[in-house]
């Protein structure tokens, strides 16, 4: 390696290195003792040298360029840590750091199952390989080796457990829409290319593009960087592929995985193509408007809680774009202030979203660790069994719920905040569907909260409903640790979003030429985004009055001024004179119910009852309608077209040798 390379670069690289070293020691897990240790101990390595990579990145005013002797011979591996990329190594490391503790113990149930630890521990490092690299290229060249390295690795990653046909079936339809999605970016790389005269990124930002080839590769990009991000109705793979995979492989890919492609769409966007359009604008603030919606209604009907969890991912991967959306027509209409803020929300809610849906995927593999099971309406009374997972997946829940003083509700609220801006535009079209963006935002809010009320209440209240989770107990206090780092980093990132922000400004400082100045003139205590007079928050203040009300509350009961709780048996509802059972309780299925009644019609809904020797039985499937829509027509065309062709296997040789030398009488006519 160079020894000129700047101090945050060298950072980043150590952290490259690290994690491939921790995918080589893997292959040692099994027949070298303490192989699974150093496995683990290099991957939080990595991730704390990202970290402070990032951290550096953030603070330099200037970026960080250098050359590896990789590549072609006429295009060497450029690479470039700036504040986006530093913000994006952030994000990455955290996650990294809180799977690398909460790891061993997880996958103890695999170091003597039909399973392969070493595979499993080699593609985890690979993984992270490739989405370091994603973040460091600074050509195109570089950018799609990784991305193919990100996508191949975790595609063995949802195929691990592949005894199971349905995680084959998600892995492959996982790694069909991953290379369908990376053709679309390299083409959209090509055009810049084309007028840039080189597949370096600084040949790119000199390329003059006139109106209809920007919004060619703007399309381009869009589709390949929303369809690994999981944006309806490209979002088919993602609910299939989350669930299938390890529950700390599940946390990287929807706490990082989708945070790489935010990144590539930001890079290629804010970055590469050069003058904005607010008409890009709003196609990406109704595609994420979409996505919220859709996503988070989805999750509703979900009973599954690792699917729950994926569906929520596009949820908050359609907030972002809003966030990245507004910032596009604000900033393409001449309201730089607005369009900078519209960025940093659509960055802060990476963050967040990272941070609290890794902590729920890492309480879900806690779940799926002690108990075996995935399904809600087996679960119930986890809180006694699992108190400190039970805490932590709270502290999940109400972060995404956007609930103060968490961290999910900063980043929506600066969401809103830009919304709120809309007046300052002058067409009457734009004035309008911002608002109706925002309204859709605010309904997903309810709806996440809902949904949440339902998880939290099903699996971790009341009574157990099954055998084995009767029968758990504490997970190891490695996983413990992981799931609490990422709840206090929740906390922290929700109680002091000014120091958050006076980082964060350092990425519209370096990309647009200006940060929000006036969000942080008032200090820690007081978040002002726009103005003072305009909105201000103090997630401080509000830490403060929730902590005196739970003080003086506990106080009252302690000194008999409150009347304390009056225990009894429930109402068994008029049903027998003993205690009512596990299966009187309230489902997530009864739970959705009126929800799925009143938006129907966006669900394929298969309900039935059917009578057996056991009584009347209840069955409810509830189908994604983007796959009969998008999907499924493809799928028989396809399939159909596959019929045709194997009419010319008829089994003859005559035939076969005919085909052949038609097929070579047309490439000679076609040559000459």
């Amino acid at each position: 390696m160079p020894a000129d390379f700047p101090l945050s670069l060298l950072l980043a690289c150590a952290a490259v290195l690290l994690a491939l070293g921790s995918a080589g020691s893997a292959l040692g897990t099994g027949r070298v003792p303490g192989a699974k240790i150093l496995m683990f101990l290099l991957l939080g390595g990595a991730g704390a040298a990202a970290v402070s990579a990032g951290l550096l990145a953030l603070a330099s005013p200037d970026a960080a360029v250098g050359e590896l002797p990789l590549g072609l011979p006429w295009l060497p591996w450029r690479l470039r840590l700036d504040a986006l990329a530093g913000f994006f190594l952030l994000v990455i490391g955290l996650v990294v750091m809180a799977v690398a503790v909460y790891g061993p113990g997880y996958v103890r149930d695999f170091e003597h199952g039909q399973d392969p630890l070493p595979v499993l521990g080699a593609f985890t490092g690979l993984f992270v390989v490739g989405m370091l690299l994603v973040v460091l290229a600074d050509d195109a060249f570089l950018f799609m080796v990784a991305w193919e390295l990100m996508s191949l690795s975790s595609y063995f990653l949802v195929a691990f457990q592949h005894e199971q046909a349905a995680n084959r079936r998600a892995a492959f339809l996982y790694l069909l829409m991953a290379h369908v999605g990376a053709l679309s970016i390299l083409l959209g790389y090509g055009v810049l290319a084309a007028f840039g005269g080189g597949f370096a990124f600084d040949a790119m930002r000199a390329a003059q593009l006139s109106p209809l080839w920007g919004s060619v590769a703007f399309g381009l990009a869009f589709v390949g960087f929303g369809m690994k991000a999981g944006l309806v109705p490209m979002h088919a793979w993602l609910p299939e592929a989350h669930p299938a995979a390890p529950s700390h492989i599940s946390a990287l890919m929807s706490g990082v995985m989708l945070k790489v492609a935010v990144y590539g769409f930001i890079r290629f966007t804010f970055d590469l193509v050069g003058q904005l359009q607010w008409q890009w604008g709003v196609v990406v603030l109704v595609v994420g408007s979409l996505s919220a919606l859709m996503g988070v209604l989805y999750a509703l009907m979900q009973h599954d809680l690792k699917r729950l969890l994926a569906y929520h991912s596009v949820e908050n991967i359609g907030i972002i774009f809003i966030g990245l959306g507004l910032g596009l027509v604000f900033l393409a209409t001449g309201h730089p202030t607005a369009g900078v803020l519209g960025l940093i929300a659509a960055l802060y809610h990476t963050l967040n979203h990272a941070l609290f849906k890794s902590l729920l995927f890492l309480g879900a593999g806690a779940i799926l660790h002690a108990t075996h099971e995935r399904d809600l309406e087996r679960m119930g009374g986890l809180l006694r069994r699992m108190p400190w997972t039970g805490l932590f997946f709270l502290v999940g829940c109400i972060s995404i719920s956007a609930l103060p003083p968490f961290n999910g509700f900063v980043s929506e609220w600066l969401t809103f905040q830009t919304a709120l801006q809309s007046w300052l535009l002058e067409g009457g079209v734009l004035r309008s569907l911002i608002p109706i963006a925002a309204a859709v935002l605010a309904l997903t809010g309810a709806l996440a909260a809902a949904c949440f009320v339902k998880v939290y209440g099903v699996a971790f209240l009341g009574r157990a409903r099954s055998r084995r989770v009767r029968r758990a107990r504490p997970v190891s206090r490695g996983m413990r640790l992981g799931q609490g780092f990422l709840a206090t980093l929740c906390l922290l990132a929700g109680v002091f979003p000014t120091t958050l922000l006076q980082w964060l400004n350092a990425v519209p400082g370096q990309l647009l030429g200006r940060g929000l100045s006036e969000a942080t003139a008032h200090g820690w205590l007081w978040l002002t985004p726009i103005a003072p007079q305009t909105a201000s928050y103090s997630a401080p203040v509000v830490l403060l009055a929730l902590a005196l009300v739970w003080w003086l509350s506990a106080t009252l009961l302690r000194r008999g001024r409150v009347r304390a709780v009056r225990r009894c048996d429930p109402w068994g509802c008029g049903f027998g004179s003993g205690l009512p059972g596990p299966r009187m309780q309230y489902t997530a299925t009864a739970f959705a119910q009126p929800i799925r009644r009143v938006f129907g019609l966006l669900f394929h809904v298969d309900e039935r009852v059917e009578r057996d020797d056991a009584g009347l039985r209840h069955q409810l499937h509830v189908a994604d309608r983007a796959w009969e829509l998008f999907y499924a027509p493809v799928v028989r065309w396809v399939q159909a077209a596959a019929r045709q062709v194997g009419r010319l296997q008829s089994g003859h040789i005559r035939v076969y040798l005919g085909w052949s030398l038609g097929t070579l009488l047309v490439l000679l006519w076609l040559i000459s």
